[in-house]
């Protein structure tokens, strides 16, 4: 499982407080002594919340994943998908985005997060909708996924994060943008960049019949 930062890094962006309560939390998840629900919401409140670095990941998100990284060394992936499913649940929107980072970074074909990505386009948090349409967006369906981009459009999501967009856009997802579009010119509200740049990527790498 890939983590959003190298352990040491995240570890010299923290206090020493910080720094051992992580490592505990640690021990305690690779000693199998309990379950990532019992340390999972707390975490940031004993570690820290801030950007890691300049343009890179939040310290509480990096936190939350690595302990998912933990875990994920002695779960099934089963049982894995149903931890990350319910602190996905009944998290706050910080533990929700965390989870699902946390799924972007996990590379198992038996861990399919595709149920907790589609709740959280469902939601209009854009961090939340950036999160689910990173590298696990691809166990997305093409309608999901194109749904998903659109999604973005409509909640100032950045398409530069959307993972795979180069690859997976089409000739439908270009209807669809067209169709955005429009919409958007006939109430006379502004066109994102963002959603003339994929109608135009769409279109160039359409081919031809």
């Amino acid at each position: 499982m890939r983590p959003l930062a190298p352990p040491e890094e995240l570890r010299s962006a923290l206090s020493d407080d910080a720094r051992r309560a992580l490592d505990d939390m640690v021990a305690v998840l690779a000693a199998g002594a309990t379950t990532l629900g019992r340390v999972f919401p707390a975490a940031a409140r004993r570690t820290a919340r801030g950007d890691l670095a300049a343009g890179g990941p939040r310290l509480e998100d990096a936190v939350r994943v690595e302990l998912v990284a933990i875990a994920a060394t002695r779960l099934a992936p089963g049982a894995l998908l149903d931890e990350l499913d319910q602190l996905y649940r009944y998290g706050d929107a910080d533990e929700k985005r965390a989870v699902l980072l946390a799924l972007g970074g996990i590379d198992d074909p038996a861990v399919d997060g595709s149920a907790v990505l589609l709740d959280a386009l469902r939601t209009n948090d854009p961090r939340l909708v950036a999160a689910a349409m990173g590298p696990h967006a691809r166990r997305l369906s093409p309608h999901d996924w194109r749904h998903g981009v659109l999604k973005c459009l409509f909640v100032g999501v950045p398409l530069a994060g959307v993972s795979d967009l180069a690859v997976r856009a089409d000739a439908e997802l270009t209807e669809m943008v067209r169709r955005y579009i429009d919409e958007r010119e006939a109430a006379g509200r502004p066109v994102p960049d963002d959603a003339l740049l994929v109608h135009d990527l769409t279109t160039l790498t359409r081919p031809e019949a």
